[in-house]
């Protein structure tokens, strides 16, 4: 009897949610293919490593990390805190991390994982193709 009455309990507490589980739904992506040549005088800031630049494509907005010489790293600029209404992070003044400021989250820029803040989710990510060649950085989803 006791542990229906507990598993009662649970099941009510879990079934009404809380705010912070609400909240932290997975962001949904948005289709997109973009190219750009990292050696254009506008993309400067991608040809070392740890550099970093915002890329605004119209419907999505994307923070491009270089990882090394040969890895990238493409974020939605979007928080994951809130999906149906995000915030557009920025990057923070050091270049260590990314930040929302609607819930104060905060990102690693180095791999997108959450380091603070009401957050439960890493910053979505997509995919890329880079032949380093020619510089040509081709992302997508």
């Amino acid at each position: 009897m006791k542990r229906k009455l507990i598993f009662g309990l649970l099941l009510v507490l879990f079934s009404m949610g809380c705010d912070r589980c609400k909240n932290n739904q997975l962001t949904p992506q948005v289709n997109f293919g973009f190219t750009i040549n990292i050696n254009e005088p506008s993309y400067f800031d991608l040809t070392t490593p740890t550099g970093w630049l915002y890329y605004d494509g119209g419907t999505v907005k994307l923070i491009i990390y270089r990882n090394n010489q040969e890895e990238f790293t493409i974020y939605d600029a979007r928080s994951t805190y809130n999906p149906g209404d995000p915030c557009i992070c920025t990057v923070t003044s050091d270049n260590t991390f990314v930040s929302d400021p609607c819930s104060e989250s905060k990102w690693l820029l180095t791999d997108g994982s959450v380091v603070h803040g009401p957050a439960g989710q890493n910053l979505l990510t997509y995919d890329y193709t880079f032949d380093a060649n020619s510089g040509v950085l081709y992302f997508y989803n």
